[in-house]
């Protein structure tokens, strides 16, 4: 059988020219070159991104044959993989990627040793910022940002900018394009698993030194990417850095990080805005801190915490984000100053709580009934227990919950919690009609 090639046809400028594509290079779905090439259980290689929207989005077939998929495990295919890449170099010599590529000052290793030399004190910005275009670029063969991350020791030595102490020594620039060439790292789906935990053990050598760095580019980065970059670094180095206490609890420990996330959370302009994916970064990495540290809970409500997440979850559609503003009031709650700072707004606080119970998810639900009973019935809060009574649909929230999956602990508290609403038995009890069935709660 001969497979058919198909020409790829470049821009004016370079209108003499042309690459041929073998046509088993494609994905059978983008129809584009392949970047990591994966083989279903039916034999058919697809490119891992393509495959992947398919499956996420319910799919049980191979869209190729259209059979069913006993599994749905991805297979890496490295020698199509290896071919792809041959190809990909061979062509470049005729393509204007080449010219790109050549246009580069200097190579991807000696950008890291550019780096690795600012110790003496040479601005390692250009380099940086160099490395980061380099590691975003989709054109650049995964096997060859694995090999500078990895034999190039790239994310020891950027990691090592972060690590450096006093803000004379590096500037916020630099420190700046040091953590979008992590982030790079951290974010790419073609860098290996074990490559992006040197991401996390470079970190981690000094944990309290990168998260004032990450601070930094908070406070004082170019723009609200630069800031959400940090955000997720910092989230990354608490979630990989679980198994040196002392590294996760000096960054969870961070006034100056806890503080640059609770603004992050905050409005990005005199409207009031909020940025979803600000929002989402700070939500996530103050929820790891949680996670991390339980000294860290009165830190966090001195620093605003409390109301950050409240507002978010008002403001917020996203049932993911959702949960997160519910997690970190949940372990706001579990401090004396946690409590009374959301007692303090429960009028505003507990019905956004309420509100969102049954909307972000089977951790959302569990932590917002978490949140509840530790105001409205283990401390005994009036004002909590006013607002919770009086919140639309809370009855009928917890009584939901109290049928559906949820944990044993939930439901015990989701039943305690129905007892706030005996003062207003006439009103409230009468009973409630779901579409399956008729509720009577006592």
């Amino acid at each position: 059988m001969v497979r058919k090639e198909t020409a790829m046809r470049l821009p004016p400028q370079h209108q003499g020219l042309e690459v041929k594509i073998p046509s088993f290079f494609r994905c059978p779905i983008s129809l584009d070159v392949m970047r990591s090439p994966v083989s279903l259980c039916t034999g058919v290689t697809y490119d891992r991104a393509s495959i992947q929207r398919w499956l996420d989005s319910g799919n049980t077939t191979c869209p190729a044959t259209m059979l069913p998929l006993p599994s749905t495990d991805l297979v890496p295919n490295l020698t199509l993989r290896s071919l792809i890449a041959h190809w990909a170099a061979s062509a470049a010599t005729c393509s204007p990627t080449a010219a790109a590529s050549s246009a580069r000052t200097s190579s991807p290793a000696s950008l890291v040793r550019q780096v690795a030399a600012s110790d003496a004190g040479a601005d390692p910005s250009p380099a940086l910022r160099e490395l980061a275009a380099y590691l975003s670029d989709d054109d650049v063969d995964d096997f060859e940002k694995n090999a500078l991350v990895g034999a190039g020791r790239a994310a020891e030595t950027v990691a090592s900018v972060l690590r450096r102490r006093g803000d004379e020594e590096v500037g916020v620039e630099g420190v700046e394009a040091a953590t979008r060439v992590l982030a790079a790292i951290v974010a790419s789906d073609g860098i290996d698993d074990a490559n992006k935990k040197r991401v996390a053990a470079g970190l981690a050598a000094d944990a309290a030194a990168s998260a004032a760095s990450l601070a930094r580019v908070m406070r004082g980065g170019s723009g609200l990417e630069a800031r959400v970059d940090a955000a997720r670094l910092a989230e990354f180095l608490l979630a990989n850095a679980a198994d040196e206490a002392k590294a996760a609890a000096a960054a969870a420990e961070s006034s100056e990080l806890v503080a640059e996330l609770v603004r992050l959370i905050g409005p990005v302009d005199e409207k009031g805005t909020l940025d979803g994916k600000a929002v989402d970064a700070g939500l996530s990495c103050l929820a790891a801190i949680c996670g991390t540290r339980r000294s860290a809970r009165a830190e966090m409500v001195r620093l605003g915490a409390v109301p950050a997440a409240v507002r978010a979850l008002v403001a917020t559609a996203e049932p993911g984000a959702a949960a997160k503003a519910l997690r970190v009031l949940e372990c706001a709650v579990g401090c004396a100053e946690g409590r009374a700072a959301l007692c303090e707004g429960a009028e505003e606080a507990v019905p956004a709580v309420v509100g969102k119970m049954m909307k972000a998810g089977r951790d959302g639900a569990e932590a917002a009934v978490g949140v509840l009973w530790a105001v409205c019935h283990r401390y005994r809060d009036r004002r909590a227990a006013d607002a919770a009574a009086a919140a639309e649909g809370g009855l009928t929230r917890l009584l939901l919950l109290v049928q559906s999956g949820c944990s044993p602990a939930a439901r015990q508290m989701a039943l305690e919690l129905l007892k706030i609403y005996r003062v207003n038995a006439k009103s409230c009890l009468a009973g409630y009609d779901s579409k399956t069935t008729h509720i009577m709660p006592f």
